[in-house]
């Protein structure tokens, strides 16, 4: 990773880290929800989600402020999603970046409704935050709901384990994860870019660079599941193959996996040129996501 990119993310997660800090501060609730929820939401993780939507945003002004509380409310809704996800009812995992996931410590149970709390406490903090305009809140939290709902994130996630039972062709696995990973991404370029007043036009290419980003993002996943580093993964290898699912290497190999990964990478590109805007943060993220190594 470049120093220039590295010092953006560690201070932009730094950044992230005391606000998700003041906005459980001001939460009462019961104390064991909020260390379950605080658990996995400070367990670390790459924050690629409201990093992205933060440079989206700084592509196109400035005044960063007007962007909190829907970094927070985004990685909150992916955290939520990590937390159901590792539960025995669905991929069953023990680790998560490392530490023991939420269920092993705080069980099923409070697990579950502490992945609830995640999601529905994202809407409320846009909704609460003084800086954005009643249209803003209402297009955040619309687009947000979509992309995390039954038409997004959701869907993405039951056609993934819907395709552990089948064999997945390529068209298909790339609709699975431009729902389950590439919505929340795509949430995030429109989120940034609309904020900071792109035109129409320039979120629409922007919103097509995240639909490839994403692509990119899960062949990278696929990889590391079988090439990877435990050590520097915080989790175990061999899991998607051990779950079943339908990954890019087991449709096309390594090689192929890899071929694909930079056929998404110059769509990608591609649109990214077309934002008409500043968007080196951008093409930096971009190669950080296809070469990273955890």
């Amino acid at each position: 990773m470049e120093s220039v990119l590295k010092d953006y993310i560690n201070t932009n997660q730094q950044l992230f880290d005391s606000k998700v800090k003041s906005y459980f501060e001001q939460l009462d609730i019961p104390t064991e929800l909020k260390k379950s929820m605080l658990y996995s939401l400070e367990a670390g993780g790459k924050r690629i989600r409201p990093i992205l939507l933060l440079a989206s945003y700084e592509a196109y002004a400035t005044e960063v402020e007007k962007t909190y509380s829907s970094l927070v409310a985004l990685e909150m809704i992916h955290t939520y999603s990590l937390v159901h996800d590792d539960l025995p009812a669905m991929d069953d995992d023990d680790y998560r970046r490392g530490l023991l996931t939420n269920h092993k410590v705080f069980g099923e149970d409070t697990a579950i409704l502490a992945g609830d709390a995640l999601l529905t406490y994202s809407f409320e903090i846009i909704s609460r935050d003084p800086l954005l305009s009643d249209k803003e809140k209402v297009y955040l939290i619309q687009y947000l709901s979509k992309a995390s709902g039954p038409s997004g994130m959701v869907a993405g996630q039951i056609l993934d384990m819907e395709a552990e039972k089948t064999q997945v062709d390529l068209e298909q696995l790339e609709k699975i994860h431009a729902l389950k990973t590439g919505e929340l991404l795509r949430f995030a370029v429109t989120a940034g870019a609309y904020l900071g007043n792109a035109t129409e036009e320039q979120i629409n290419h922007l919103q097509d660079f995240a639909y490839y980003l994403g692509l990119i993002f899960q062949v990278q996943d696929d990889i590391l599941d079988v090439t990877g580093d435990e050590a520097k993964l915080g989790k175990a290898v061999g899991s998607d193959e051990t779950n079943n699912k339908s990954t890019y290497p087991k449709l096309l190999g390594i090689d192929g996996a890899i071929e694909m990964k930079n056929h998404y990478t110059e769509k990608a590109l591609e649109h990214l040129r077309k934002a008409n805007a500043d968007t080196d943060k951008l093409l930096q993220l971009t190669n950080y996501i296809s070469e990273r190594d955890h």
